[in-house]
């Protein structure tokens, strides 16, 4: 079959990478000046726009992307990092470039870390003017200790983030600082977009509504600032790491179009009895083995040539309180989990009660619910089978009731022969077979 190449679009040059819309920021605030900047690196590389995306989340920088003619992600607060990561996972090719303030590092600082430290091939423009601007003027993780904002009108107790230190100490590969007053400012970002690697710039700049006039701070004093911190500028990191998309990608190149993990099919060994949907609940506890025992009930499907899902509901404490298990068994492909009505449900404990309503409310004359001596009083139009553990000649605990009960069940109910619940049992729990074949074979007892 012939090969058809992608059509190439040429890209005439251009003199802007911004619409005719004017930028929206206040008078003197240092956000316009480094879109200026962040323009003029684009129009000395005259990357394709198509092939360029600009990530911001929230605050007055966060803006910023609707004013340029490129591709542009907008999220959440602190979170422009992650999606730009996924971005650049998803297509190593593209220039990816974040656009976030000192507020969003601060929320989003574990991103920023992880970013660094696997030196995903990003290009961060971190516009620091040492507060929130667009919320109030609240204090920032780079709000220099002592200075007033809207939350710490007395000065602010706490010590700034060395944003440049934390990325750099951290993996980073390209890391500079410098304000949006600086000159080279658009050849510094046309560095950090050409480096292959996470490439942040931390740029010092003014917010004229806030932080300049609680602070009395202008251009003087926060160069002054600079070395009132002890702090280098230009540009403090460069390595030279493999970048962590295209690297990721070399790594897994031969398993291209493979699953993760090695196929293990199931081949059919059993007949069934079903001829639509079966929708099956088991209810008890967490930690009691009931979503064990719906594997295997999966797994005892598959190999009678059915279709099976299976969807678990339990706690965070995962043993103790609730379990659930809703188990779909078909003759045709399932494309969704979950189950909406039981034609049967095996009530195993006062949890699986508890969390039950919903199902023995909706079940009809034509539904099956297999429960305990101590439950046969609960209120279900579903017709009752009474399953007595006492019958069953074996020694029954907590953690094997829900396989007796369930193994009762499916004798009753006849989707596929018993013996598919034992071949699974000894195949897929092979650990436990020894434990649970005596359990699959008093079933038979209970009722």
């Amino acid at each position: 079959m012939a090969t058809i190449a992608p059509i190439a679009i040429k890209q005439e040059p251009l003199s802007t990478y911004k619409n005719e819309r004017p930028l929206p920021f206040c008078p003197g605030c240092g956000h316009t000046l480094i879109l200026n900047h962040l323009d003029k690196a684009l129009t000395k590389l005259q990357i394709p726009r198509t092939q360029t995306v600009i990530v911001t989340d929230i605050g007055c920088v966060g803006l910023s992307d609707q004013y340029f003619t490129t591709n542009a992600f907008h999220g959440l607060h602190g979170r422009s990092i992650a999606y730009a990561t996924g971005i650049k996972l998803a297509n190593p090719e593209l220039n990816v470039i974040v656009l976030m303030g000192d507020g969003g590092a601060g929320i989003g600082g574990t991103h920023l870390v992880n970013a660094a430290r696997r030196n995903v091939g990003l290009t961060v423009l971190m516009f620091n003017n040492f507060n929130f601007g667009m919320t109030g003027g609240e204090h920032s993780v780079t709000t220099p200790h002592g200075a007033i904002t809207s939350t710490t009108r007395r000065g602010n107790p706490e010590y700034p983030l060395d944003i440049c230190a934390t990325v750099g100490e951290n993996g980073a590969g390209f890391v500079y600082r410098g304000t949006s007053f600086d000159k080279d400012l658009p050849d510094r970002i046309a560095e950090a977009i050409q480096y292959q690697g996470f490439a942040l710039l931390d740029i010092w700049e003014l917010c004229t509504a806030y932080f300049s006039p609680f602070n009395d701070f202008g251009r003087k004093e926060m160069l002054g600032l600079v070395d009132a911190l002890g702090l280098e500028t230009g540009l403090l990191y460069y390595r030279n790491v493999h970048e962590y998309s295209h690297y990721v990608r070399e790594l897994s190149k031969d398993a291209a179009g493979k699953p993760t993990l090695p196929l293990k099919p199931i081949e059919p060994e059993f007949p069934n009895h079903v001829d639509r949907k079966f929708h099956l609940v088991l209810a008890g506890s967490a930690g009691a083995k009931v979503r064990s025992a719906g594997k295997l009930v999966g797994y005892a499907g598959v190999m009678s040539g059915l279709w099976a899902t299976q969807r678990d509901d339990y706690p965070t404490t995962v043993k103790s309180g609730h379990s659930i298990s809703e188990i779909i068994l078909s003759p045709e492909e399932i494309r969704y989990t979950g189950v909406a009505k039981p034609d049967a449900l095996v009530l195993i404990s006062d949890d699986g009660l508890k969390k039950s309503g919903r199902h023995l409310a909706r079940m009809t004359e034509e539904d099956v619910l297999f429960t305990l001596p101590q439950f046969a009083g609960v209120e279900t139009r579903a017709r009752k089978v009474i399953l007595d553990p006492k019958k069953a000649g074996v020694r029954i605990t907590r953690t094997n009731l829900a396989l007796l009960l369930t193994a009762a069940a499916l004798r009753h109910l006849d989707l596929f022969p018993i013996e598919a619940l034992e071949a699974a049992a000894k195949r897929f729990q092979a650990r436990f077979a020894d434990q649970n074949l005596p359990i699959i074979e008093a079933s038979q007892r209970l009722e």
